[in-house]
């Protein structure tokens, strides 16, 4: 064939590969009638924009639509694939309105929303804990499995899903849902109580068994929500207490102005107890289903995406507000609601150490300028000797800690307001971890951001068994170490720890840039895996030190679209 034009072997490639797919693709199935019931679309906008290709019926469903239940985000995604691959075509209120009536009347029970709320909190997660190794493979190999958790179906509409993919992935019929090509896969027997000379089960069907089970349309928890459903009421000030690794604890407050039903302005600043000035940021929010916050505000020139949870009696709201190229830099952000009470949100330290004095700094709202040593209780073994009020947010407090006080955490009250395990009691650090046993990192800074990685190491006391390592150890917060970095060998002459990056003194790892390397052997990339060490020097002891892995690795060059919701 080394004749032939290039565009006549381009036709006979594209004729094999049809044959090919002609004898093993399996024929498409008539799509099933829904049996179950739907939930009516009754929002204008929504019918009029949606409901020329998802047609009515006679109770006001819409096909598809009526049968689906997910997140913002979900939502957010659905509309932009509709009006990048079905012509939708949609200005940006109509799109906001769409996406406001969907996510709240079609959305998830905070108790269906909880357990996936890392995803939308952008949050890096090591490992998923997976039903079996089946759903791995026809799910998880290509996306987190809370991706499809995040949505609730009737049965008819999880097989539609199935043939989505096949439609816009059509591979995947060989690379993930399907066994084919002589059982790649362990085999799956016959459905539970089936004929057991059935056939057996492609990996989709056990995930499909899964879902149907675990995410269906119809719940007692939506139910239940559903009836109770009510516009979030946060206008007022508000108490933060946040975190940041490799920064520490910051608290403050936080001034939410209603600007509509489920819509606010925020007005928020926050001091690091660490030290350095205080930080300000201005934002929007938009409270979908009425608990689901999403809000975008700005500090100077970093854009912050806000995603958290309120509660629902509407007094806490809870979440992660996150930037960076890959959302890999966040706070961990706790609010409560201010009254004309005292409120006490939390202290500067993570432990304190038994057997002395220490200082410890109590932040909270409306401590009374009488405040005495009296008022304030913090524990077993712990007695206040003194306490000055700093300001209404802040006091300032002088306590001995008892030589052989009991390790674990301890409440502290401040005239009957408490803070539930604001730190922990110890004697000593029995070893270290890192914050995660493993990180990854994106080279970058030529034609792509860089995707950065931040490490911190926390202490660790045995626990009332007095066994280091085992369920009961107590956490003690992050500890000062020193950074360092060795090889991780994977191969002969392994040199990725002279390329990869760097690490600062605070854990903070910095990635090369991307693109061939001239010094490297081949002109590789910088890319390549290194073990991340940090000591801490133990009083009166030896030396502590942990491992973590970082891989890193190349940019993202091919992206989802990222959900805005809050815009």
């Amino acid at each position: 064939m080394s004749g032939q034009r290039p565009e006549f072997r381009l036709v006979l490639v594209v004729l094999f590969a049809a044959a090919i797919s002609a004898q093993t693709t399996k024929p498409a199935a008539t799509t099933p009638k829904e049996t179950e019931t739907g939930f009516p679309v009754t929002d204008k906008a929504t019918i009029a924009k949606c409901g020329g290709c998802h047609r009515a019926d006679k109770d006001g469903n819409l096909s598809r639509i009526s049968w689906i239940r997910t997140t913002p985000e979900g939502w957010q995604q659905a509309i932009k694939r509709m009006v990048r691959l079905n012509g939708l075509s949609v200005t940006r209120n109509e799109g906001r309105q769409i996406l406001r009536y969907l996510a709240t009347n079609h959305g998830l029970a905070p108790e269906e929303a909880a357990p996936v709320q890392w995803y939308a909190e952008m949050r890096y997660l090591e490992a998923e804990a997976l039903p079996n190794d089946n759903v791995r493979d026809a799910c998880a190999s290509c996306h987190p499995l809370a991706r499809p958790e995040s949505w609730r179906r009737s049965s008819v509409e999880w097989q539609e899903l199935v043939n989505m993919h096949l439609g816009y992935f059509p591979t995947m019929e060989y690379t993930s849902l399907r066994r084919r090509g002589g059982g790649r896969r362990p085999a799956v027997g016959p459905a539970p109580g089936a004929n057991p000379a059935e056939p057996q089960r492609d990996p989709v069907d056990v995930a499909l068994e899964h879902f149907r089970k675990a995410a269906p349309l119809h719940s007692k928890e939506w139910a239940a929500w559903r009836a109770s459903l009510r516009d979030a009421d946060l206008a007022g000030t508000w108490t933060v207490s946040a975190s940041l690794a490799g920064k520490g604890k910051l608290f403050g407050t936080t001034e939410i102005t209603a600007t509509g039903p489920g819509e606010f302005t925020t007005k928020t600043k926050l001091l690091q107890v660490a030290g350095g000035p205080a930080q300000e940021f201005m934002g929007k929010v938009i409270v979908y289903t009425g608990y689901q916050w999403r809000g975008a505000s700005k500090s100077g020139t970093t854009q912050v995406r806000e995603t958290m949870l309120v509660s629902r009696d509407q007094s806490t709201i809870e979440g992660r507000w996150f930037w960076g190229a890959y959302q890999e830099f966040g706070y961990q952000v706790k609010m409560r609601r201010m009254g004309a009470d005292v409120s006490v949100a939390g202290t500067d330290v993570y432990a304190v150490k038994s057997g002395g004095a220490s200082k410890v700094r109590v932040f909270g709202a409306n401590f009374p300028a009488d405040v005495k040593a009296a008022d304030i209780v913090m524990g077993a073994g712990v007695t206040v000797k003194s306490v000055s009020r700093v300001s209404a947010g802040e006091l300032a407090v002088e306590a001995d800690v008892a030589a052989g006080a009991i390790a674990g955490p301890r409440d502290v009250v401040v005239r009957r307001v408490v803070a539930p395990a604001a730190f922990v009691v110890y004697d000593k650090v029995d070893y270290i971890r890192t914050a995660t046993d493993s990180q990854l990192a994106r080279l970058g800074g030529n034609t792509h951001p860089k995707g950065y990685a931040q490490f911190e190491a926390i202490g660790y006391h045995r626990g009332p068994d007095n066994k280091a390592r085992t369920a009961d150890d107590i956490a003690l917060g992050p500890v000062p170490v020193r950074w360092s970095v060795e090889e991780f060998f994977a191969r002969q002459n392994d040199d990725d720890k002279d390329y990869v990056g760097t690490l600062n003194d605070s854990g903070l790892f910095t990635p090369a840039s991307e693109g061939p390397n001239p010094k490297r052997r081949f002109s590789t990339d910088n890319f390549g895996d290194i073990w991340v060490v940090a000591t801490f020097a133990n009083p009166g002891g030896e030396p502590l030190v942990a491992k973590g892995y970082l891989v890193v690795t190349v940019p993202m060059y091919v992206r989802y679209d990222q959900p805005e919701v809050a815009e």
